[in-house]
């Protein structure tokens, strides 16, 4: 881990729900508070699916978020240990390596759930990526 930059892991065992929309709004975040050199974002699954999920790509359009073209990956020990903060999403048990601090979120898995449900996880997650960046970072 590198004094510079600071390395946020967002995983679960698909990589095609609720880490997908994780990665995507630390992203927004990074690029709207310019830390485009100072925070370096991992996201992958333990088991990942074939694409991300189509309820999700649906509710994160109506956040002007597009995730069409993404693809859930798998994620390595190694890109896990150079984080400085793994978030999971209620759903992966991981070692880590010492320094890395752990989080779990434990959000409901939004595959197969109604639109209405999916925007409410979204929502959370989106707050919940708000405030890991202003805990790092100070409130914009």
């Amino acid at each position: 881990m590198s004094d510079d930059v600071v390395t946020f892991g967002f995983v679960c065992v698909q990589n095609a729900g609720r880490s997908q929309m994780s990665a995507a709004f630390a992203e927004r975040e990074r690029r709207e508070r310019g830390l485009d050199d100072g925070v370096k974002i991992v996201t992958g699954g333990t088991h990942p699916a074939d694409e991300v999920h189509p309820e999700v790509v649906k509710v994160m359009r109506e956040a002007d978020i597009d995730l069409a073209d993404r693809a859930p990956r798998e994620v390595s020990t190694a890109e896990l240990d150079a984080c400085d903060v793994v978030t999971t999403m209620g759903c992966s048990t991981l070692t880590l390596a010492d320094g890395v601090e752990g989080r779990d979120w434990a959000l409901d898995d939004p595959h197969g759930q109604d639109v209405e449900r999916v925007r409410d996880i979204r929502d959370e997650i989106e707050g919940r990526v708000i405030d890991l960046f202003d805990e790092f970072f100070g409130e914009v």
